[in-house]
């Protein structure tokens, strides 16, 4: 930015700080002010119009510096903008987009885009009807995703939503899709935790990272969430597919509801201001699969939001279900029960994923959620202490198996083919007689093999192109001793 001065002989126009709340100031005596510009203070500090009275303005600040009354304010004529570049990736930034992280500061990049960007509209728009994949198997074959689908996850504070996260951006990354994941407000060992798994993973050259900290200044980790997105779009420009997260969205309801009340705007349910259902609406038109002057590419969203004691009827979660394509819901009582993920497929929820998958997949789900409402009846039985006849017992025992099977271990990922092929072996029963550990093994050995034999992965890939449950039943005994011999000498 140019220095005060220079904004002075350019606009002419000056303002004085009147009062002082916290992250709002009003100031008087800048009459062409205009929404969301940015003002220049002559301490060096800057903000953005929030509000425009009669005889005041309201200025956002983006720093905790303290400002005095009487402080000389100079309008700029423009909004804010973010510097975005290819530059960005492997990075840790800061919602203006200064280097957070402990690398040499950023290049001055050569494109800048303004955070508050109108959405493309209906005419830049496709059906979803690519496949997501997440490499969890409770969500790609019980709950599949779409790219350019705006999923919600949504449950109790500590019960694996972020865990799932680092699974599908892990994912993600490994196809050479950028990740770009917003943490707001959070701690700073979080967001060093983040970072440290990108750099273990050896994804940090597909992943930007936008934080801001707890003890930001509250303007600053409202802007969190828009930086993601304007990045993801330069990104999308680019010819890339983007997955965004946006860790959390109860969280900057908060920080945007503390603003609203400092700015005395009249408050609604909760104390939260009239608008939050627009602001948050506004970022989610943003992601979509969208037609590019580069071809079709998509933002795929993940917003979170956190309950309480697992309460799906709060404003800001009942908002964000109604703008996005369904939601993933961790269950509270699932996880104290050990299952990983703890997703609820009963309360979860996917609009548009369904419509992504082949005949073959869209079988085999309809068996698993239809299995699952079964075994759910049947457990009743062992609660009544009913005698159970073979056929019951039967249903149990599978039902146990896979939930094992839908259990997966803390980064542990799975390529779809492999779960549909490793899921119609269960279902068949091609290892009768084993316990699950045995067959966990074996499981072990099949992907180990998968990955490093081009012969094997042949093979699975083969299997899958066959658009019938029961002829890939059929088939998949058929070869399971084949399969078995080549996995021999592979370890988990």
């Amino acid at each position: 930015m140019k220095d005060f001065t220079a904004y002075l002989n350019q606009i002419q126009e000056i303002g004085y700080v009147e009062e002082v709340t916290d992250a709002i100031i009003h100031v008087s005596g800048l009459p062409e002010a205009k929404s969301d510009e940015i003002v220049y203070f002559e301490t060096g500090d800057f903000g953005q119009v929030f509000t425009i009275h009669p005889d005041l303005v309201e200025i956002l600040v983006f720093s905790k510096n303290s400002i005095k009354p009487g402080t000389r304010v100079v309008r700029t004529n423009s909004v804010l903008q973010i510097p975005v570049g290819f530059e960005l990736l492997g990075r840790v930034i800061d919602p203006l987009g200064n280097s957070i992280d402990s690398i040499k500061p950023l290049k001055k990049m050569e494109f800048s885009r303004s955070i508050q960007s109108i959405p493309l509209g209906i005419a830049y728009r496709k059906t979803i009807i690519t496949p997501f994949e997440t490499g969890v198997s409770m969500v790609d074959m019980v709950m599949p995703l779409g790219h350019g689908q705006r999923e919600l996850i949504i449950g109790d504070r500590k019960t694996g939503k972020t865990n799932f996260l680092m699974k599908t951006v892990l994912s993600q990354a490994k196809k050479g899709n950028v990740c770009v994941y917003a943490s707001i407000g959070k701690k700073k060992i979080d967001i060093k935790q983040l970072e440290e798994f990108f750099i273990k993973n050896k994804i940090m050259d597909k992943a930007v990272i936008v934080a801001s900290g707890s003890e930001d200044a509250t303007g600053l980790i409202y802007l969190t969430p828009f930086t993601a997105m304007t990045i993801c779009e330069y990104f999308r420009d680019q010819g890339k597919n983007v997955v965004v997260i946006l860790d959390d969205l109860s969280t900057h309801a908060k920080f945007y509801r503390e603003i609203a009340l400092l700015g005395k705007r009249f408050p609604g349910r909760n104390s939260y201001p009239s608008d939050m259902f627009f602001i948050h609406a506004q970022l989610m038109e943003r992601a979509g699969n969208f037609i590019t002057q580069k071809g079709e590419f998509s933002i795929t969203c993940f917003p979170v939001a956190e309950t309480m004691q697992g309460d799906l009827s709060g404003y800001i979660e009942t908002n964000l279900m109604s703008m996005t394509d369904g939601h993933l819901y961790f269950d509270r009582d699932l996880f104290y029960q050990g299952r990983r993920p703890a997703i609820n497929p009963f309360l979860s929820v996917t609009r548009v994923g369904r419509q992504t998958q082949t005949n073959l997949r869209r079988e085999i789900n309809r068996e698993i959620i239809s299995f699952f409402t079964l075994y759910e009846k049947m457990q009743s039985f062992i609660h009544f202490g009913t005698e159970l006849n073979e056929n019951i017992k039967a249903t149990l025992a599978t039902g146990e198996k896979l939930i094992r099977f839908f259990n997966q271990k803390y980064q542990e990922i799975l390529p779809i083919d492999l779960q549909l092929i490793f899921f119609v072996m269960l279902w068949g029963n091609v290892f009768e007689g084993k316990d699950f550990d045995a067959i966990e093994n074996i499981f072990g050995k099949i992907f180990g093999a998968y990955e490093e034999d081009p012969k094997m992965k042949q093979q699975i890939d083969n299997l899958i192109k066959i658009d019938s449950f029961n002829k890939l039943l059929a088939s998949v005994r058929k070869q399971t001793p084949d399969i078995l011999k080549l996995s021999e000498k592979y370890g988990k």
